[in-house]
């Protein structure tokens, strides 16, 4: 069995992929609040004003988009594999990125998940969660983005440039 070669940066797939990704979720996070007056009426059954539900449906729309572009990146990840961490990198570091990465791949399937799981089936303890997962989201974006600019700017890797510029597959 041949051993898989980690590509020397992403593909212009994955590279896109991330930026609308993370373009939807900040989005997510700014108008998330919309949803709230909607899903009350919802849930109490009472109407819901046409704003109200365009915001709501604004913002589903936006989950499910969310959930399905992860499913593309994460079988393009699968797939084609992901650039080797740069040359130096301490345990910790790799462990902290790892980390992270793995706090938002979750992320990006649970919320959606949960929140559809609350809005259609009406499963409300799901709901709670899903608003849970604001402040999670939000602390593992900025660390994220945090690590790439301290790899940038202090560690002096290509880290953030090979999500920036497409590589042809190594």
């Amino acid at each position: 069995m041949a051993t898989k070669i980690a590509p020397a940066g992403y593909s212009f797939t994955q590279i896109s992929l991330h930026w609308i990704i993370a373009t939807l979720v900040i989005i997510q996070l700014i108008i998330g609040e919309d949803i709230k007056p909607a899903y009350r009426a919802y849930r109490r059954g009472t109407d819901v004003t046409p704003d109200d539900l365009w915001n709501a449906n604004i913002h589903v729309y936006i989950g499910i988009a969310i959930f399905l572009l992860a499913i593309l990146r994460f079988a393009i990840r699968l797939h084609r594999g992901v650039p080797a961490p740069p040359a130096g990198e301490s345990v910790l570091q790799h462990w902290a990125a790892a980390a992270v990465h793995l706090v938002l791949y979750a992320a990006i399937f649970l919320m959606p998940l949960t929140g559809a799981a609350a809005w259609y089936l009406g499963i409300g303890w799901l709901g709670e969660v899903h608003e849970l997962g604001k402040p999670v989201i939000i602390i593992a974006v900025l660390l994220h983005a945090a690590g790439a600019l301290w790899q940038h700017f202090v560690r002096k890797s290509d880290v953030l440039v090979r999500m920036l510029k497409p590589s042809a597959r190594s």
